[in-house]
């Protein structure tokens, strides 16, 4: 393995972190924000058995220590760049309106929506093993596009109604100030948690999520989470749950120009905590088994402490660029 993970080090260095830059501002929809992805991330890291964590830092750029979160937000800072706008169905899946019903063969033509992705950089990923390097492949593009469209799969409008682009065209207000159905469960039910009860510290927040499925109210329902017998259908299971939940409780009550405030906050927001746990275990899941094999696991009750503290506050300020391609 000495030689494709020379090779899978100079690959991750073509990625450069300048610090100072301005974000990137994208259109459209965008999954979890910035905080969803990163807690899924470090959710997921947190889990990972020995041979998966040991894979996921010989894939990353070194001067990250090993932290997959610092990245899980590029697949989105990438999608509109001519290079990569190939990626940008990728991230969601449109369905009917109002059938509230998933079907790959109807919705994902050509495998282009964020089921047929995660299939596919799942296979990429499972070369990883073989001891050779693949040139037809760049596997830590395929990590974090793999990570990251495991985070959106779990973002329920992100399995939305075709007419309205996922709720992105349904304009309301969020409390006080202006915003869409989309961006409530991308990031205003996040953001609205932090404020009210997390001293807005993301660390407190996901670490509260944690503890709901380590030995809280998720508990038992973790081994269901991970239940899969197949990586490459799985990913079906996670769909058809988000658009039965964009159904139930996305769309529900919910019309142009209303007003959303507590009831909805209240009666939403834990739903919103769940898929983000259920999208982190799952994502460690995936990783275990595709770099250890289908025996290792991990052990919800052993959570390692190793995030970042300060990394949400800088984020602003954070852009990612990739400067050279492997292939």
């Amino acid at each position: 393995m000495g030689g494709i993970r020379g090779l899978l080090r100079l690959c991750a260095l073509a990625f450069v972190l300048f610090v100072g830059l301005a974000s990137i501002s994208l259109p459209g929809a965008l999954g979890w924000s910035k905080e969803g992805h990163m807690m899924t991330c470090r959710i997921a890291q947190n889990l990972l058995g020995p041979e998966a964590a040991n894979a996921v830092e010989n894939l990353l750029p070194q001067n990250l220590n090993g932290d997959l979160s610092a990245l899980c937000v590029w697949p989105d800072q990438i999608r509109h760049w001519y290079r990569y706008r190939w990626t940008s169905p990728l991230h969601f899946i449109d369905t009917p309106d109002n059938a509230c019903t998933f079907d790959y063969s109807r919705d994902c033509v050509k495998d282009a929506c964020v089921d047929g992705a995660i299939q596919n950089f799942t296979s990429q990923l499972l070369h990883y093993r073989d001891g050779t390097a693949d040139r037809r492949y760049n596997l830590t593009e395929a990590l974090l596009f793999l990570s990251h469209f495991m985070g959106d799969i779990h973002q329920p409008m992100h399995v939305g109604f075709t007419s309205d682009k996922g709720g992105n065209t349904v304009d309301l207000r969020w409390f006080r100030h202006k915003s869409n159905l989309h961006h409530v469960w991308d990031r205003e039910i996040i953001l609205t948690a932090l404020k009210d009860f997390h001293d807005n510290d993301m660390v407190l927040l996901q670490e509260a999520i944690e503890r709901n499925f380590s030995d809280g109210i998720w508990f038992d329902d973790v081994t269901s989470w991970k239940e899969c017998d197949d990586l490459l259908s799985c990913p079906d299971k996670y769909a058809t749950e988000s658009i039965n939940i964009a159904c139930k409780w996305g769309y529900k009550g919910v019309k142009e120009g209303l007003t959303l405030a507590d009831d909805y906050f209240d009666s939403r927001m834990p739903i919103v905590m769940k898929r983000i746990a259920q999208g982190g275990v799952r994502l460690a899941m995936y990783l275990n088994r595709i770099f250890g094999g289908p025996e290792e696991g991990f052990c919800i009750t052993n959570i390692r402490k190793k995030n970042p503290t300060n990394l949400h506050k800088t984020w602003k300020t954070l852009t990612v660029i990739f400067l050279c391609y492997c292939n």
